[in-house]
């Protein structure tokens, strides 16, 4: 069932001259995790921002098109009733920060505070989600005094406890260090494996090939590209688009020019071991 509905949508930035979204249609399933890449300025957090109603809602301009999120008409809608049902990420952890808690813990229960959830609840809700999320230890330290990873895993707890059914997240990565990253990566995968409906932005493509299941590519506003990851991330198109491919899938297309026949282009490590141990077999070369 489609959780999320575009239809024609046109948008513009009151200081844009130009339209940041051009004639956008998506269909977004329940428990889809679909991946958003593209250059700088292509589109992406526009798209976000049209999603949970701050555009126009918040920022203004002007928007064209329909725009429905489990059935509601965003645009005749209230940013606290679409919160219900979008929960969104911030690419900087430390800007969801509210500065006003002193613990994580409290941080974490800031959302369901402000719902008015019952006392109990909010406990149950955090506890439950702390563990979830491998945070339990943070729970006592000031939310201010987080390394860039642990602030980001903070981030999305806040927003995991409110039980949105929909999660947007905004290149979640871009500051963190490899470690940092592979533990975001870690909890998004959990959320995918829950069938939590997920649309992520994210530069850091060889993490997209692992754990997207549709991947969208947006340029100057417009999709540009909508299908499977093993589609999508395999196309030598995307170069045109300035985005790069998954290594491995540049070094599949590299063999094939070298003549091997390799029956797909792998976009994971995993999918390279196969393709490459089949070629083995057969003697292709390798």
């Amino acid at each position: 069932m489609a959780c999320i509905e575009l239809k024609q949508v046109s948008y513009r930035y009151p200081t844009s001259k130009t339209a940041n979204l051009k004639e956008v249609n998506l269909t977004v399933e329940s428990g889809e995790f679909i991946a958003v890449i593209g250059r700088n300025e292509a589109g992406k957090t526009t798209l976000c921002n049209v999603i949970r109603g701050f555009a126009p809602h918040f920022y203004q301009g002007k928007l064209s098109g329909s725009v429905h999120v489990n059935g509601k008409d965003v645009l005749r809608t209230e940013i606290g009733d679409l919160s219900w049902d979008v929960g969104y990420v911030f690419q900087n952890p430390f800007n969801q920060n509210s500065g006003v808690k002193a613990t994580v813990y409290e941080e974490i229960s800031y959302g369901l505070e402000n719902l008015g959830i019952p006392r109990r609840e909010i406990f149950d809700r955090v506890d439950e989600v702390i563990n979830l999320l491998g945070i339990a230890y943070l729970a006592d330290k000031h939310p201010m005094k987080l390394s860039g990873g642990q602030c980001q895993r903070v981030a999305l707890a806040s927003i995991i406890v409110m039980e949105p059914a929909i999660l947007l997240i905004d290149e979640p990565t871009s500051q963190l260090d490899p470690k940092g990253t592979e533990d975001v990566f870690k909890i998004i995968d959990m959320l995918k494996k829950k069938g939590k409906t997920t649309i992520l932005v994210e530069h850091k493509i060889d993490r997209v090939a692992e754990y997207a299941d549709r991947v969208i590519l947006m340029d100057e506003g417009r999709i540009v590209r909508d299908g499977p990851a093993a589609q999508i991330l395999s196309d030598p198109a995307l170069l045109e688009y300035g985005v790069t491919l998954p290594q491995t899938a540049l070094l599949g297309l590299r063999l094939r020019e070298e003549g091997l026949p390799l029956e797909r282009i792998p976009i994971t490590i995993d999918q390279a071991a196969v393709s490459i141990g089949a070629l083995r077999k057969e003697g292709g070369g390798i």
